[in-house]
């Protein structure tokens, strides 16, 4: 799956035969990212359709097994949310509390676009032309990251990080630029950005790789 939209649009979701009747009207929520936070880690999805009482939603791997966790939109709205049904890379969580359909959808509109930003921690090896370092990964998205090394970086200069690889092998070496320093803190901007898909897989890989075998088996 290619990285989601911006625009998402309501479109009532036809009940399916022998289905039962929903508590609340259900609405389609076309290709939303979003990120599920669980006592496991941080994990991207795309909300499929929501209503004021749940949400569904479709992972790029298998879910965690935490019953609850809590669910992040790009322009910072967390709702708490609870398992209620799991079906391969699939599944439906109920609110907490009742939620504004309509504000849950068009939460991003007042905002500038904002990519999804996980915060995970892991270390990489950074080339440029004078060698090659070791620095740490503070959080990444699809777009950048923000690095930690000794090293002294100057802005706009191009490095090379070599990022896991999904599947094992060679490590994935992504080109980005320097676009901000504070201390031994840095702001990188990748020029081989992440598709949607392998940017989800790769924060399963970091976190919980067993996610990355599930089967699509039915599951509570």
């Amino acid at each position: 799956m290619e990285p989601a939209s911006q625009h998402a649009r309501l479109e009532p979701t036809p009940d399916q035969p022998g289905a039962e009747q929903r508590a609340a009207p259900r609405f389609t929520l076309l290709i939303r990212a979003a990120k599920l936070v669980s006592a496991q880690g941080e994990f991207v999805c795309v909300i499929r359709d929501v209503s004021e009482t749940g949400v569904s939603v479709r992972l790029f791997h298998g879910l965690p097994s935490c019953k609850d966790f809590a669910l992040h939109m790009p322009a910072g709205a967390v709702y708490e949310i609870a398992r209620v049904w799991h079906m391969g890379n699939e599944a439906g969580f109920t609110f907490a509390e009742g939620v504004e359909v309509e504000k849950l959808v068009n939460e991003a509109s007042d905002y500038p676009k904002r990519g999804l930003r996980l915060a995970l921690c892991f270390p990489v090896t950074v080339n440029m032309l004078a060698g090659q370092f070791e620095a740490l990964v503070e959080n990444f998205s699809q777009q950048g990251a923000r690095l930690t090394c000794d090293q002294l970086l100057a802005i706009d200069q191009t490095v090379r990080i070599a990022m896991p690889a999904l599947g094992g092998g060679k490590p994935r070496e992504v080109r980005a630029k320097v676009r901000w320093r504070r201390d031994q803190h840095y702001g990188v901007v990748f020029d081989d950005t992440f598709t949607l898909g392998d940017f989800a897989r790769l924060a399963a890989l970091l976190q919980a790789p067993a996610l990355l075998e599930e089967s699509a088996a039915p599951a509570a």
